[in-house]
């Protein structure tokens, strides 16, 4: 099946121009029809355009034709400025339209406001530059994107060794953990209770991730779920300071604190392998003998031709 895809840049500006190449090469070989192109050429400091034109890529999604596909070509920063400048109301169209906006990193903001402000779930997974233009390109990647944009329902399952069992059901929302504390208690975070939300982030040395678990906690976001999902956390490094103090000790001081089940293992963040998954769609995430599953349907799905 293939889809009208339109790119969008709401962040930094392609600075792997042969990445966007390969990208932008591989989506046509495949049958896909691009628009959008022009968001390739943009600079402005060390953003994809001024503060206005990153947010009329997505206001132009107010009127008019929409793609299949609305699809963030890298992340980095530059969401946060453009939240006050969004056409919330004229953008809750995309709730019931047969549209996918995808993404990841820094797009986890953008997910948050349009969730919170329209009503629009949307789907964390692969972007234009990093995963389409890789160098290599990861085959779960390709295959799973696809194959949750053609699926009425879907799924992932993945080794999580140690886990105790779980089988719990809400909305499956999340991203990159940065990103969603940094917009908790502002009215571009949505209200999930009961939700299973699933996490990653890159470059953050242990401590700095247990503290912004714990911003959840105290924020009362975190203790209101039925599960915590952890993806990829990449590019970390640990200090002769933290004497023994690591990641998988932060996350069992966290959990121990939180109250719920947490579920390592899930492929999804800033490594060269990720799932697509729903932010803000029912799902089922089953735990049994070290092996995880997460189920969803609901999500966004283009029309079928």
């Amino acid at each position: 099946m293939t889809y009208d895809i339109r790119l969008i840049a709401p962040s930094g500006y392609p600075h792997d121009v042969p990445a966007v190449r390969r990208g932008v090469e591989r989506l046509e070989a495949a049958g896909h029809r691009l628009s959008g192109l022009d968001v390739l050429d943009r600079r402005q400091l060390r953003f994809a355009g001024t503060d206005a034109e990153r947010a009329g890529d997505l206001n132009a999604l107010v009127d008019g034709p929409l793609p299949d596909v609305v699809l963030a070509i890298r992340g980095g920063y530059g969401v946060h400025p453009l939240l006050p400048l969004l056409d919330y109301e004229g953008l809750r169209r995309l709730a019931t339209a047969p549209v996918a906006l995808i993404g990841h990193s820094d797009f986890t903001a953008l997910q948050c406001a349009l969730l919170a402000r329209s009503g629009v779930v949307t789907l964390g997974g692969p972007m234009l530059a990093s995963d389409f233009g890789a160098s290599r390109l990861d085959a779960l990647t390709w295959d799973h994107v696809w194959h949750v944009l053609a699926s009425d329902q879907a799924e992932v399952a993945w080794e999580s060794p140690g886990t105790p069992a779980v089988a719990v059901e809400g909305t499956i929302w999340g991203g990159n953990l940065a990103m969603l504390t940094s917009l908790a208690g502002s009215p571009y975070f949505p209200e999930v209770d009961g939700g299973i939300l699933y996490i990653e982030d890159v470059a953050e040395p242990p401590y700095r991730v247990e503290r912004m678990l714990y911003h959840l906690i105290h924020a009362g976001v975190l203790t209101r779920q039925k599960a915590l999902v952890l993806g990829d956390f990449t590019s970390y490094r640990v200090a002769e300071y933290d004497n023994g103090y690591d990641l998988p000790l932060a996350f069992d001081r966290v959990a121990a604190a939180a109250g719920i089940p947490f579920v390592a293992g899930l492929p999804f963040g800033h490594g060269p392998t990720k799932v697509t998954l729903p932010f803000g769609s029912a799902g089922r995430l089953e735990v049994s003998g070290g092996r995880a599953r997460l189920v969803f349907a609901g999500h966004p799905r283009p029309k079928t031709p």
